[in-house]
């Protein structure tokens, strides 16, 4: 064995024995060898490490995106969390990325996107909000649906509500497949934020009334905070405003079929209404009356609500209670932050009482602007019931809706003068240079003589404008309400007789059922499926054999049913309701 002096380990070499080159078979010999040279570490890549702080997110939650059972409640609520987390975390981040990778998943979510797919789409992002929306991955533009439906990218819920219509508005070029989801959403949006506006009153402005047809006035309309009514369980109702479509669906009196609700006509009556209204609520609460629970009665059944339903959202808004009204038989609560459906009817004795307030208040307002049909209105309208109770409390009803309609006439076709102060003073101006002219030239003309006493100069009369009636919604005084002295004996008569037929008013046409309209929407295929729940036979087989998952098949009877008859007719097991197995029985026969 040979070592060369001089060469130590300390030169940056090493040995190496090698056992073939040495001249005596199986001795080896120390053979000196370069360095290698160290491996450079790769430059870090920024993005990749902030990808990795937003997965870390995830794992404080149990089922961290578990997929092979997404479709269970628990799981679903932890993704939704997971991804407004991260949303929140990369609401800002905006990339660069010159690479385009596709991506394709049911409920899309960061999570479980690789790294090109990530920058791909945060690229996308960027443009998107600059308004260049380019054709990209579905499963891309699902995700973003997502960010703004938990106002991630927006600055308030108005904010966001407009990022998503010029969102659609760009990508339905193209792929419109979103608006099968979006326009639900749409819906869900202004139920569960609070918004300036109705929903019937977006629905027109966007030019959306093909997809929401049979809208209300008042859908979408936010109440006040709720309370308990009667120390039950089931928070009371109370409209914030007198809506006088919402009262016109459930009146016994249609007045908008009366000769007198024209198009000239139909803003004085509604204003009218809504004044009337007011003093009627102010009758009850001076009488410790509730006004809301005596003529309206929800359901005893209350199902819970989710928003933004197929789509990966949070509940993260911490709100207030409160109730949405979106249709006479729909209403959607917000009780400790968590979200209910109910259906809400009209009980009879309210019906009869808003229609004799409506027809009351129609034949004031025809006698004041002397129309040439008289209509007369009679408290035998109102159920006897309600008439005992009234006059028990002291409640005059036929006093207090001729004085609301004679106050409110009275306030809107005043007449209102407008002094021009810059023309008056300019009258002014000129009397007094007239006054001081003509003196002048009096005393000129009796120089000499003693000045006699001018008469004072009356300045011309200022301009005024007299607005025309209706032009504005007038203002009105906050009088206390009309209780006027117990009514006569004549009141309390107890005669059940039905005073619509009269010669100038026809009988309302009834309405289709809402169970036929349901029965029209089904499809065969969804009929044949209640059929199936009917006789207990097994519905997941039925739905593999249709080619549908059982659970969108039964979301879409309980989405029908819901927006048509204000319910569901089964549970998340795929059971029916005991309380609709009349109903479906109707449905399938």
């Amino acid at each position: 064995m040979e070592i060369k002096p001089g060469v130590s380990s300390s030169d940056g070499g090493f040995y190496e024995i090698e056992y073939d080159s040495g001249p005596i078979p199986g001795v080896g010999r120390y053979v000196l060898k370069p360095a290698p040279q160290k491996i450079a570490e790769p430059a870090k890549d920024g993005k990749r490490e902030l990808f990795g702080r937003m997965r870390d997110i995830a794992r404080a939650h149990r089922s961290a995106y578990d997929y092979s059972r997404f479709f269970d409640r628990r799981v679903q609520d932890d993704s939704a969390a997971i991804f407004h987390k991260q949303a929140l975390f990369m609401k800002d981040f905006v990339d660069d990325y010159a690479g385009s990778a596709q991506y394709s998943q049911y409920f899309p979510c960061y999570q479980m996107m690789g790294y090109e797919q990530l920058r791909t789409y945060f690229t996308w992002r960027a443009q998107a909000r600059n308004g260049s929306v380019a054709n990209t991955s579905l499963s891309y533009a699902f995700l973003y649906i997502y960010e703004l439906l938990g106002n991630i990218g927006a600055a308030s819920p108005l904010d966001g509500l407009e990022k998503l219509m010029a969102f659609r508005e760009a990508f339905r070029i193209h792929n419109s497949s979103i608006d099968k989801y979006l326009l639900r959403w749409l819906r869900d949006y202004h139920i569960y934020y609070e918004l300036p506006h109705t929903f019937k009153e977006f629905v027109e402005r966007s030019g959306l009334d093909e997809h929401y047809p049979g809208l209300a006035a008042y859908a979408g309309r936010s109440l006040k905070k709720i309370g308990t009514a009667g120390g039950g369980a089931m928070p009371g109702l109370a409209w914030t405003g007198d809506d006088f479509d919402l009262f016109c669906s459930v009146s016994r009196y249609n007045i908008k079929k009366s000769v007198f609700f024209t198009d000239e006509t139909s803003k004085m009556v509604s204003e009218c209404f809504a004044f009337v209204m007011g003093r009627v609520r102010q009758g009850f609460e001076a009488a410790g009356m509730d006004f809301d629970n005596a003529l309206f009665r929800p359901t005893r059944k209350i199902s819970v609500w989710r928003p933004f339903r197929d789509a990966l959202f949070h509940n993260w808004l911490k709100q207030p209670d409160r109730q949405v009204v979106f249709s006479k038989n729909a209403i959607y609560m917000c009780r400790k932050n968590e979200w209910m459906s109910s259906t809400v009817i009209t009980t009879e004795k309210g019906r009869q009482f808003i229609g004799y307030v409506m027809k009351q208040m129609e034949s004031d307002l025809r006698k004041l602007t002397k129309y040439k049909f008289k209509l007369t209105a009679n408290t035998e309208m109102m159920n006897a019931d309600t008439i005992r109770v009234l006059a028990k409390a002291g409640v005059s009803i036929e006093f207090i809706v001729p004085a609301a309609v004679a106050e409110y006439y009275r306030e809107a076709t005043k007449t209102v003068v407008m002094v021009d102060r810059d023309a008056l003073a300019r009258i002014r101006r000129e009397a007094l240079a007239t006054q001081e002219s003509l003196i002048v030239e009096e005393q000129a003309e009796h120089k000499g003589s003693a000045p006699q006493a001018a008469s004072p100069l009356i300045p011309a009369p200022p301009t005024f404008s007299a607005s025309s009636p209706f032009s504005a919604s007038p203002t009105f005084s906050a009088s206390p309400p009309f209780l006027a002295p117990p009514p006569t004996s004549a009141l309390f008569a107890a005669q059940d007789q039905d005073i619509f037929a009269d010669a100038t008013e026809e009988e309302p046409v009834s309405a289709v059922s809402a169970w036929d309209n349901l029965k029209n929407a089904l499809s065969e295929e969804e009929i044949r499926a209640l059929a199936i729940l009917l006789v207990g036979g097994d519905l997941k087989t039925y739905a593999d054999g249709c080619g549908a998952m059982i659970e969108v098949l039964a979301d879409g009877i309980n989405e029908k049913a819901t927006d048509r008859v204000g319910d569901s007719l089964m549970d998340e097991d795929f059971v029916l309701y005991e309380d609709y197995i009349t109903q479906v029985k109707e449905l399938t026969s």
